[in-house]
């Protein structure tokens, strides 16, 4: 394929003839609700690439600068620029009426919208285009899809990285290259909506700590409180509910705001109530204590063990007590079955077809037997995971079949060692037409780009050929079975975060919509408290340690920073679940790549399609092994919906 031009003139591309704003922001930090803008700038473009537009500043974030060595932008010299509220309306109208533009566009996006918040005014934002998104579908043969490397590749000059205005000159023409590639493949761009967002939309999440100590079990008739034990409250107390849950967290307690059979003990005035949350410790056994017996426990609860395997001290110090309002009442979970654990999960290679009330086993393949290791980055041995054929570092697009026929077709495709793909991009080496494939639109494209097609009979002994372009493409990342398990390399010792991702895409004329959902998950399988779930409604777990991207109507990232998860994280489950009657056979296959980083490539991928009427499924796990990572690619999928696959992880959600 041959190599897109930097050249400014997009006016033979009208289907991509929209007004740009694009924008590079260098920051005090990562995090948006807590960090700060310290410059900004915006060029704009007209529907045919042409600049009308730039501006630039320096800005007095009024608190630290942060890492000075990254961005360059001591506190010395930003004394004296002006506040973000003094060019926040030069700022907004270059980007009234355009499509906001960046690289790791949601980053700058989140930035500026609390910067506009903060001000009081409105970020005059209706949609964004993230060109890192955007090269993921055009799959450039780079190494990285980072800024510097998509320049290089489309021939864009780069002056100084991480100084605002340049950084966003260079954007400039990777968007214009990346345009072209992109109406050389017929993609429609992964622009994404962006609501408006008031002030309490960006309240900074309240600080909570997770337990530190393991659970010990449930409370025994007449035994005392331990430290790590899982208690819930429910129904009408004479003190305050935040009183008794800071108590209990005070004295180690591990206070949820749902009931599981890994409840410790319930607390009520009302055992006989008809609250969720009765019902369920009745249902499961959960032992019940009023909120007498309970005060009275709390002055003597015994040491527990820590995550870290470490007994806490002889004496646990008797809490006292904490004046808070009361808390608003929250709706009660309505009873749904429990995941498997990890000892109890079985390996299910089948699909889950059949309608399940519950949640069954999640497939769990074998552990490695000793002096085994997991393949992947950080391991030389070899593992089945890991297949070698003729197909090997082959990217494979099937088009047409029925739903079997094209299931069966990506599993040989990966069984033969290549990659599966939804979608059609520079990556692709290979098309597989099935019945009906020669209906599909992008048939005309893919000739014109004179890549190989077979018929189904090809899978059987496949003879390749190279592809045009092929020569000089990178490594193809590691492809795991449904199933398969990876190693994750572990941080340098230069390297100040770990953050890790997993990137869902599906194909692009699926017409329901998808979301990408991520649950931390303690020893139990159960999160910690509700803000746990990561989903688009609350895309940022209160440590900052899981986030949601939005890279398009197609695509959705969850970035997991495995430095920072506390000690009782012991795996994070990346899901997807469709809104509305659909079902995921409907949607054909889902793609998950996994990385270190956003714009990092990818070192592992999964291509998993084996639903037929699941309406959420588990992509993949992220979990502890000792003290390393590993990452496995589930597949498994169930016909309930996302408030019950959320309640069977203790999140309390109401109907």
């Amino acid at each position: 394929m041959p190599l897109a031009s930097a050249a400014s003139d997009l006016s033979d591309l009208r289907d991509y003839a929209l007004d740009w704003a694009l924008v590079d922001v260098e920051t005090s930090g990562l995090v948006p609700r807590r960090d700060r803008v310290l410059s900004v700038a915006v060029v704009t473009l007209d529907p045919d690439g042409r600049q009308t537009g730039e501006f630039s500043t320096l800005l007095d974030p009024g608190c630290d600068p942060g890492p000075v060595h990254v961005h360059g932008l001591t506190a010395e010299r930003l004394h004296g620029a002006p506040v973000f509220e003094q060019v926040a309306e030069r700022v907004g109208a270059l980007l009234e009426g355009r499509v906001l533009v960046a690289h790791n566009a949601q980053f700058d996006y989140d930035f500026l919208a609390h910067e506009f918040a903060r001000a009081g005014l409105r970020l005059p934002v209706a949609r964004r285009l993230c060109t890192l998104a955007l090269n993921r579908r055009v799959d450039p043969p780079t190494d990285d899809l980072r800024l510097g490397t998509l320049a290089a590749h489309y021939g864009v000059r780069q002056v100084k990285a991480h100084d605002a205005l340049d950084d966003t000159r260079v954007l400039a023409g990777v968007l214009r290259a990346s345009l072209r590639e992109a109406a050389q493949l017929d993609l429609p761009l992964p622009l994404v909506a962006c609501p408006p967002r008031q002030d309490p939309r960006f309240a900074p999440l309240p600080p909570k700590t997770p337990c530190a100590f393991r659970n010990p079990g449930r409370l025994a008739p007449g035994g005392p409180l331990v430290q790590g034990m899982k208690v819930a409250v429910t129904g009408e107390t004479r003190t305050a509910r935040a009183d008794l849950v800071l108590r209990g967290v005070a004295a180690g307690l591990n206070m949820m705001t749902s009931v599981s059979r890994h409840t410790s003990a319930l607390v009520t005035n009302e055992p006989a109530a008809g609250s969720g949350k009765a019902r369920r410790a009745r249902a499961e056994g959960v032992p019940v204590i009023d909120e007498s017996a309970f005060l009275r426990l709390l002055g003597d609860v015994r040491p527990g063990i820590s995550h870290e395997g470490a007994a806490a001290p002889d004496r646990v110090p008797t809490p006292r007590p904490v004046s808070a309002p009361d808390p608003v009442p929250a709706a009660e979970p309505v009873t749904a079955s429990e995941p498997a654990t990890a000892a109890e999960a079985v390996m299910a290679p089948e699909p889950a077809t059949a309608p399940s009330p519950g949640l069954p086993a999640v497939p769990t393949p074998r552990e490695p037997e000793p002096g085994e290791a997991a393949a992947g980055p950080a391991s030389g041995r070899k593992r089945s995971a890991k297949p070698r054929g003729p197909l090997s570092g082959r990217r494979v697009l099937v088009l047409g079949g029925t739903h079997p026929d094209a299931v069966a077709a990506r599993t040989r495709v990966v069984e033969l060692g290549g990659a599966a793909a939804v979608n059609l991009s520079a990556g692709v080496t290979d098309v597989v037409v099935l019945d009906g494939g020669h209906a599909d639109r992008r048939l005309p494209r893919i000739t014109s780009l004179l890549l190989p097609t077979h018929d189904a009979a090809w899978l059987v002994a496949p003879v390749v050929t190279e592809a045009p372009g092929a020569k000089g493409r990178r490594a193809a990342a590691h492809v795991l079975p449904r199933g398969g398990v990876v190693d994750l390399p572990l941080p340098t010792r230069r390297e100040r975060a770990h953050r890790w991702t997993v990137t869902a895409s599906w194909a692009q004329q699926t017409a329901c919509e998808i979301d990408v959902v991520a649950f931390v998950l303690d020893e139990d399988e159960q999160v910690s408290f509700d803000e746990d779930f990561v989903f688009y409604g609350a895309p940022e777990n209160p440590g900052g340690t899981v986030r949601l991207l939005s890279d398009g109507p197609t695509e959705q990232t969850v970035s997991v920073d495995l430095a920072t998860l506390p000690s009782s994280a012991r795996k994070v489950v990346v899901a997807a679940a469709i809104d509305g009657s659909p079902a995921f056979g409907d949607v054909g296959a889902l793609h998950i790549a996994s990385g270190p980083g956003t714009s990092a490539a990818a070192l592992a991928q999964a291509t998993l399609d084996a639903a037929t009427t699941e309406r959420t499924m588990l992509l993949a796990e992220i979990y502890r092994r000792g003290q390393s990572w590993r990452l496995r690619a589930v597949g498994q999928g169930y016909d309930h919906g996302l408030g019950a696959l959320a309640r069977s992880y203790g999140v309390d959600v109401s109907d």
